[in-house]
């Protein structure tokens, strides 16, 4: 039984639909990464597999358990970071993650050797006793995957976990999530709009519009674009352009100070390009399709930086979060 299935799921807002009839599953012990640009319908999409929205129409099933027919059991067995912070910054990080194990039922001889596991796992047990308020950015994104992860989930949902974190706290972050599936036994379900994050995914789902436009794997999806490019750096642009055209019968485009080829199996097509314009050529690179191109292939347009002040959307959701828990 996969971790996570979704069949024809639809959510609208009167004349406007923020999610139509998407459809996928999800593998236990997976990374499964849900992209798309502002306003796809990620963040929708998890917000009804979290039980924080009520679907439409449609079927969606975490761990097992109807999201519609039984919200507790799903919400019990998930963890979830938001975008938004959501740490108690007074409150020590050893105090935050305890307070949670209690929402969530922990057993209460299991509570601190789980928040101990957790802060170990994620690297800041030595920072256990100090205040939140003390942390870096990237040290509260790594205590709020820890706090997602205290209950032993067996889904961990991440909805843009590093947006805001420099370069080397994305990294150090990234290390603990993908250690999840291997050490802990967690499938992740994430969003992000980092495309060299998302190389990390077993399997992806891209969805436009609220529509899924693509699935599969990283290089399912990068080989679906079929061709490498391959940029040239040449003394006399016109007359390599007529060689390459007239001997080799492709079609080099001019990309600033240098003639791009898009071709199948570059690695190959490299000594024959060379031997065709000879002592014109001045350097040669080859570019392998990213994910970045996938997308910008399929929508036509890039994934634009996000603002780091979230949506309305995600704060209602964090708000509708809390008061179902306060109620526990």
């Amino acid at each position: 039984m996969p971790a996570i299935k979704v069949s024809d799921l639809t959510k609208r807002y009167n004349s406007f639909t923020a999610v139509d009839r998407i459809s996928f599953e999800v593998p236990e012990g997976t990374i499964f990464g849900f992209l798309g640009p502002n306003g796809a319908g990620k963040t929708t999409t998890i917000s009804m597999l979290c039980t924080l929205l009520r679907p439409t129409s449609g079927e969606a099933s975490v761990n097992g358990y109807d999201c519609i027919r039984e919200p507790s059991r799903v919400r019990e067995s998930i963890g979830i970071v938001f975008q938004e912070t959501t740490l108690d910054k007074d409150l020590t990080a050893f105090e935050n993650l305890y307070y949670h194990a209690i929402l969530y039922n922990v057993q209460r001889h299991r509570r601190k050797d789980l928040v101990r596991k957790a802060l170990r796992f994620v690297g800041l047990y030595d920072r256990k006793d100090e205040p939140v308020k003390r942390f870096s950015g990237g040290m509260k994104r790594r205590l709020e995957v820890a706090r997602a992860v205290v209950h032993q989930p067996r889904i961990l949902f991440l909805d843009e976990p590093t947006l805001g974190l420099d370069p080397q706290s994305r990294t150090s972050l990234w290390e603990f999530i993908t250690r999840l599936p291997s050490e802990e036994g967690v499938t992740v379900f994430m969003t992000t709009h980092y495309m060299d994050e998302a190389e990390v995914c077993h399997n992806i789902a891209i969805i436009d519009n609220g529509r899924i436009i693509a699935k599969g794997s990283p290089d399912e999806l990068k080989k679906g674009i079929g061709s490498d490019l391959i940029y040239i750096k040449v003394t006399d642009k016109e007359e390599a352009v007529r060689l390459i055209r007239d001997r080799l019968s492709l079609n080099p485009l001019r990309k600033g100070e240098e003639l791009s080829i898009p071709v199948t199996g570059g690695e190959a097509c490299i000594p024959e390009l060379i031997r065709t314009i000879g002592d014109l050529a001045v350097s040669v690179r080859i570019q392998r399709p990213t994910l970045n191109d996938v997308f910008l292939n399929l929508t036509g347009k890039a994934i634009r930086e996000e603002e780091q002040d979230s949506s309305d959307t995600i704060k209602d959701s964090i708000r509708e979060y809390r008061r179902r828990f306060d109620r526990r």
